[in-house]
């Protein structure tokens, strides 16, 4: 877009290097070239920009193979406009001499022309193509069908418009039709790789057959080595046995003969202590006799002066009583009672008590008196 700046009722344009810029002034062409820079009258100024630089165009558009299958196309086109004069007799390029932007869509119009013709050239080479064939060589052969196309088009060079260069990028099927086509080749994969799982497991149960054979064969040779073991190991243990037999016979001969003569001691000797022990035992049994009747006589002996010592005591006690009054006794009574009644910290003595004490009293005093 040019740059477009106001000053005292004049207009400045100042172009860009990839912009054709067009100045017409009352049908006279007064300015023509890219890059330009100049004073204009916006009252009587007619002013094209006209891109010269190389343009992208992407387009994608949908197709259908011999075999009724839709296709997705992606593409891509590179042009030019090749003569600006030409290019803005056809299409609206002018610009509005306050703004500088264009009026219409001009490169709207160049890209619809652009996408129809190349569209009617990619159906007409794919409608002649199945599935299979356009997913392998369609790309080339829809690049090479559109470029031709493209070249021979006689309204391009008519609007000026030149032809860089033609890309198809890809052609995809829809995605069910998409999934379908790679299954066969998936299978396969998956069939090499089972196959190749199968063959390695083959050589590795290959490999362990022998490696089982080896040890079989290893555990063979170990188990003959120890029946020769074995049985080498029985013929020391049987000759050893026998040795230690014999050995057993000597020491019990040796063993039994030295028993009878410490039986023969042990039994002499048993018989002795037996009658010394008796002897001795018959005279603790006559000493024990003899000091019990002893005792049993010193005992007697005892007991009778006891009794007799007693009985005197008795007799002399009884004698003091009976001549003692009653009087003396009741208080001598009273005195043991006492001595012999337990510990009593208070008495609570009511008067009926009292007096019938008092009156004991004074009977008893009465009787004595």
């Amino acid at each position: 877009m040019a740059d477009i700046t106001r000053r005292l009722g004049w207009r400045h344009l100042r172009g860009a290097p990839t912009a054709h810029i067009r100045h017409h002034r009352d049908g006279k062409l007064m300015h023509d070239g890219p890059g330009l820079s100049f004073w204009f009258r916006a009252l009587t100024a007619a002013l094209s920009e006209v891109p010269v630089d190389d343009r992208e165009l992407a387009m994608t558009f949908h197709a259908r193979t011999s075999d009724f299958q839709d296709v997705a196309v992606q593409a891509t086109v590179t042009y030019r406009i090749g003569d600006p004069a030409l290019a803005a007799a056809r299409l609206d390029f002018s610009v509005d001499p306050d703004t500088g932007v264009w009026r219409g869509a001009p490169l709207e119009q160049l890209g619809t022309l652009l996408t129809e013709t190349a569209q009617q050239h990619a159906l007409d080479v794919l409608a002649r193509t199945s599935l299979s064939s356009a997913l392998v060589d369609g790309v080339t052969a829809v690049r090479e069908r559109v470029a031709a196309g493209l070249a021979a088009e006689p309204r391009l060079p008519a609007t000026g418009i030149e032809v860089v260069a033609v890309r198809v990028v890809a052609l995809r099927p829809e995605p069910e039709v998409e999934r379908a086509l790679r299954t066969p080749a998936r299978e396969q994969i998956q069939q090499e790789a089972d196959r190749a799982t199968y063959e390695r497991r083959a050589v590795a149960v290959e490999r362990e057959r022998a490696i089982a054979e080896n040890e079989l064969a290893s555990q063979i040779e170990l188990a003959r080595r120890e029946e020769q073991l074995v049985e080498q190991r029985g013929t020391n243990a049987r000759r050893e046995a026998e040795e230690h037999a014999a050995a057993d016979a000597v020491r019990a001969e040796s063993e039994a003969a030295r028993t009878v003569r410490l039986a023969e001691a042990e039994a002499t000797r048993s018989v002795r202590l037996a009658d010394a022990e008796a002897q001795r035992t018959e005279r603790l049994a006559q000493a024990e006799a003899a000091k019990a009747v002893r005792l049993a006589r010193a005992e007697a002996e005892a007991a009778r002066e006891v009794g007799e010592a007693r009985a005197q005591a008795q007799a002399a006690w009884l004698r003091v009583h009976g001549e003692v009054d009653v009087a003396t006794l009741h208080a001598l009574t009273g005195t043991r009672l006492a001595e012999n009644l337990p510990r009593i910290d208070s008495v609570t003595v009511s008067p009926d008590v009292l007096t019938g004490l008092l009156a004991r009293l004074g009977r008893s005093g009465g009787e004595t008196a």
